[in-house]
């Protein structure tokens, strides 16, 4: 017999995908949020979706900018992605703060992330409303990997916890 869960409860115990620093807005307002809520919305053309709350910072800047940069960090950047998760870019300078490098794309002009190992530029296509968070969808123009980056380096926030993928079982 199956134990019966509160849809909130349930959805918990899907996996997610990576957890990613998303880089908002430009110049001086140039900012990063800390999401676990990223999805791929189509392969061809290839497009990412990342979930935010209307009550976060990067939101306004997700709405007033057609482009955003997703960043994907490994395990050695935990304390960061932690860091940046819990302050928000409008009382500080996120880069500055938590010494992250600033690298300027070559489709975008928000910028990426350097210590992290894979980057997307992505340009706004469309941004859906839904519940708590709304879905800022964009095609990828241009992704970047540093040499002996592996999706086994990402890391996942399920279920409260930080993980690195386990084992493979073919």
């Amino acid at each position: 017999m199956k134990e019966e869960l509160s849809p909130k409860d349930g959805i918990k115990f899907l996996p997610h995908f990576p957890t990613v620093l998303v880089g908002t807005g430009t110049g001086r307002e140039a900012n990063l949020i800390t999401a676990a809520m990223i999805h791929i919305f189509s392969l061809d053309p290839p497009m990412l979706g990342v979930g935010i709350a209307p009550e976060r910072h990067s939101f306004e800047l997700m709405k007033n900018h057609d482009e955003f940069t997703v960043n994907v960090p490994d395990s050695s950047l935990l304390q960061k992605i932690k860091d940046c998760g819990s302050e928000s870019g409008k009382d500080i300078d996120k880069f500055e703060e938590f010494d992250l490098t600033k690298e300027q794309g070559g489709n975008v002009l928000v910028p990426t992330v350097g210590e992290c190992g894979l980057t997307f530029e992505c340009k706004l296509k469309k941004t859906v409303e839904t519940g708590d968070h709304h879905w800022f969808v964009g095609e990828v123009v241009a992704a970047k990997r540093s040499k002996g980056f592996e999706r086994s380096d990402c890391v996942l926030y399920w279920g409260g916890e930080f993980r690195v993928p386990g084992e493979l079982i073919k």
